[in-house]
């Protein structure tokens, strides 16, 4: 028998947190049974696009979406008419997902899932467009899902939406000793303290005051490193950032990395200042790993699932006040949380279980 195959439609397959959470579930679902492709809006190859075919999924390349565009949905509607094999959809394309379902429906696909993965958006003239379309996705969608409650209310308002865990496999990111001093002897770090951070580089994850809390870091402890992880449009920004603050010795940029785990052994706290998140799959892996971390209190609490490791500060504090707390957290103990984070639903092979359960009840029904 032939597993139902789901069309995933994303952006891009790159190191992203909704990638990385759609290729933790892909990885450990039984594909015999359910299998993905995915259908992608860029014409390059991206970081997953290897190990998804080597899994067994198709990747379909599509244009840029522009979703008053004409010749896009024809396009759109052409293919799922081609794909008739396909009676799940799941979209994750944010404010804009309502595109995509709109085709779906009108080309009679059974089953269209939309997918929150953020609580809000940069507010500029193109989030004025978004939530038009954002707007719609109540009227194409059948199944509403979302890594949390913020990200769900913000994107769905009163319309019920199951919750889907942004699972890891918890059991790669167990903290080694070995695996750590491996690791900053690559990046040339020895004893010095290590800040980190993982996360694209985008004005939504804060990297400028990320620098800010640095130069106040550094008056303490002038050696100390910031290990950034990711890659994205505000690269530029951040790197004149770094000039700007004297901080070229000081800030390491990691770029995209398959080893997220093991670079993040070689941390010393994880610091996560974000403007707004959905539920970042990064804090779940740094808790993982035993790191004491800092967040703001604009990301969502549910991604707390350990006790004494995650402190909540305040966006609008100085960055100062972020340097003396992570300074008083930095050198405190890694200890193993792994049962806390299974029992708190975020590990991948139990939640996988769960969504392929769900996929096959949605045709089965």
């Amino acid at each position: 028998m032939e597993p139902i195959r789901v069309l995933q439609i994303v952006t891009y397959m790159g190191r992203g947190g909704l990638e990385t959470m759609l290729m933790n579930y892909y990885r450990h679902i039984d594909r015999a049974k359910v299998q993905f492709d995915f259908l992608v809006h860029r014409d390059f190859k991206a970081d997953y696009d290897d190990e998804i075919q080597s899994l067994g999924g198709r990747i379909f390349h599509f244009p840029r979406l522009i979703p008053w565009s004409l010749s896009y949905r024809r396009r759109l509607k052409g293919f799922l008419e081609e794909h008739p094999e396909y009676k799940i959809v799941h979209v994750h394309q944010d404010c804009l997902s309502s595109v995509a379902l709109q085709c779906a429906d009108k080309c009679g696909v059974p089953v269209r899932i939309a997918h929150s993965h953020n609580s809000s958006q940069d507010k500029n003239l193109r989030f004025i467009i978004k939530k038009h379309y954002m707007k719609q996705i109540p009227q194409f969608a059948t199944d509403f899902l979302s890594c949390s409650k913020k990200a769900g209310d913000w994107m769905f308002g009163s319309k019920p939406y199951q919750l889907i865990a942004n699972a890891i496999d918890i059991n790669c990111y167990s903290y080694n000793k070995d695996s750590a001093v491996q690791i900053r002897k690559e990046f040339g770090i020895t004893n010095e303290l290590v800040i980190g951070h993982v996360g694209g580089f985008r004005k939504q994850k804060n990297h400028l005051f990320l620098l800010e809390i640095m130069k106040e870091i550094i008056k303490d402890k002038p050696e100390a490193k910031l290990l950034l992880v990711g890659d994205g449009d505000e690269m530029a920004s951040v790197k004149t950032g770094i000039q700007k603050s004297g901080l070229e010795e000081n800030v390491i940029l990691a770029g995209n990395r398959q080893n997220v785990n093991e670079i993040m052994r070689a941390m010393d706290i994880f610091v996560f200042p974000s403007f707004y998140e959905g539920l970042p799959v990064t804090m779940i892996e740094a808790q993982a790993s035993g790191l004491h971390c800092v967040i703001s209190d604009k990301v969502p609490k549910e991604c707390i699932v350990t006790k004494g490791l995650v402190t909540v500060m305040n966006l609008s504090d100085p960055a100062v006040d972020w340097a003396k707390h992570i300074l008083s957290q930095a050198n405190l103990p890694r200890e193993d949380h792994t049962c806390e984070i299974k029992k708190s639903g975020y590990d991948i092979t139990i939640e996988a279980q769960k969504l392929e359960k769900f996929y096959l009840d949605k045709i089965e029904g």
